[in-house]
């Protein structure tokens, strides 16, 4: 399930729900940050978010939910199932007897770009079959970017490499991109999104004491 990554830039974003890094979590996102400090994968990113996320538009976790719209056409075009460890769900207030539709999030998901391209998110599933985060850890261990079940042939999405200012090119170096054309400078956030350096800052208490961790 892993193929040969030397000659692409390799970024792993790991989300988790915080602040309950308590094991196995906890030594999975050591783990990651050993491949990182070792070099067998250039980045890893370290994201926090919480385990349920209202769907509405006046939401304020959007990014959440921006992200898991991202992880779903990576998934269908693929061919495989991110739902689990993602669930839609409706809940119903017992107070109030109003009902709303909420995303539960898992509990650790890593999503793995090969240099612009997202090439795979963890855990998912092909009918009976699943390929699950720690299997993905363990193939990026020794060195190898994991592959994913469903189709091998994935068109990638057209912005994915693009830059957000100008339309330019980007290049990658050491998870910067800039880009050729105008010399805009960023990063990509856990979303897939490239947003400028000042932009990158984490939003949260609990981001700040996951970035805290590495």
């Amino acid at each position: 399930m892993t193929t040969d990554s030397q000659s692409t830039e390799c970024t792993v974003v790991c989300h988790v729900r915080a602040p309950l890094l308590l094991e196995p979590v906890d030594g999975q996102v050591e783990t990651l940050q050993t491949c990182e400090s070792e070099g067998t994968v250039d980045t890893v990113l370290l994201r926090s978010w919480p385990e349920k996320v209202t769907i509405a538009e006046e939401s304020p976790h959007q990014e959440v939910l921006e992200t898991f719209e991202r992880y779903e056409r990576w998934a269908d075009r693929q061919g495989v199932d991110i739902q689990p460890p993602f669930n839609e769900r409706t809940v119903r207030s017992s107070v109030t007897g109003q009902t709303k539709d909420v995303l539960v999030t898992p509990v650790l998901c890593l999503a793995i770009y090969q240099d612009e391209q997202l090439v795979g998110v963890f855990p998912h599933s092909a009918g009976d079959e699943t390929y699950t985060a720690t299997e993905a850890i363990a193939a990026l261990r020794t060195g190898n970017v994991p592959t994913p079940l469903g189709t091998s042939d994935v068109p990638a999405e057209t912005d994915e490499d693009t830059c957000p200012d100008c339309g330019g090119s980007l290049i990658n170096g050491q998870g910067i991109f800039t880009c050729v054309d105008c010399g805009w400078t960023g990063t990509i956030r856990g979303d897939g999104r490239y947003v400028p350096i000042q932009e990158t800052e984490p939003s949260s208490d609990a981001e700040v004491e996951l970035e805290a961790r590495r």
